[in-house]
């Protein structure tokens, strides 16, 4: 059995009838567990109405590419969720500073409010026992991976982070979990050229990582181009499992049990 740990089911990419059938299709192919994640205010209802599903759980965020469109008490007003038995972590969170800064803004201004906000994560997570879920991409170099480790070892007492969607080199994957955090690591460890991330998913300890799809994005070889969904999730597990030497089996167990300590999993759960 193998937890898809980081997709977007609520994403506008997917319609509300075929939802029901993408959650089978992933149960259909021992993906048992499912985290759908909200990246702003407005699809918080939706993530959590999928998440009524017992193999759902949702997590609650504000994507770093829409901190400008958020109020200021965004993420207060997503601590009234903190309780729900829904919401297994905070985010998706994070610094991205690859896309362009928004009409309006300064580039200071606006990597600013993104820090502010990741935060803020931190802050409502440890207030509730949860932990945090982190998004960061550069153009050139590493500069918001470094800017949001900087912030997550502030809060590392309290409070455990994954740094998703992981397609850097091992030695920043090292720093993370050496700071009590996870990686996590989705299609693009199924990309031909993908040296990198290939070389850090071997070297990853067992109960270091998890693994995910990013669905609707980023879908493994062999549906490279196409839009991902949950079930896929096994072709990276077959691709990373066959990178460590492992089997399947294995491989499922030991990030299973990673997942398992990272969320907040209901007692319904199957």
């Amino acid at each position: 059995m193998i937890t898809d740990s980081h997709c977007h089911l609520a994403s506008a990419h997917f319609t509300g009838d075929e939802r029901t059938e993408i959650i089978r299709r992933a149960n259909a192919v021992g993906v048992h567990r499912i985290v759908t994640l909200a990246t702003c205010l407005g699809d918080v209802p939706l993530n959590l109405q999928l998440a009524d599903d017992p193999c759902v759980m949702a997590t609650i965020g504000i994507h770093p590419c829409d901190v400008h469109n958020a109020p200021d008490d965004a993420v207060t007003q997503l601590a009234a969720f903190t309780g729900d038995s829904r919401v297994c972590a905070i985010g998706e969170t994070g610094l991205d500073y690859f896309h362009p800064t928004p009409d309006g803004w300064k580039e200071t201004e606006f990597r600013n409010r993104q820090r502010e906000f990741l935060t803020q994560h931190f802050e409502i997570a440890a207030s509730a026992g949860l932990n945090v879920v982190i998004h960061t991409r550069d153009r050139l170099g590493h500069a918001s991976f470094q800017d949001a480790l900087r912030i997550y070892e502030e809060h590392a007492a309290q409070v455990r982070a994954v740094f998703h969607c992981f397609v850097s080199e091992w030695e920043l994957a090292q720093q993370v979990i050496e700071m009590g955090g996870l990686v996590s690591f989705g299609g693009v460890v199924t990309f031909k050229n993908a040296d990198l991330v290939k070389a850090a998913v071997k070297r990853c300890a067992a109960g270091s990582f998890m693994l995910e799809t990013d669905a609707p994005y980023l879908a493994p070889e062999p549906m490279r181009g196409k839009r991902n969904e949950p079930a896929f999730v096994l072709r990276t597990a077959e691709a990373v499992a066959a990178l460590r030497g492992e089997t399947l089996s294995v491989l499922a167990a030991h990030t299973e049990e990673a997942a398992g300590m990272f969320f907040r999993w209901r007692n319904d759960s199957t």
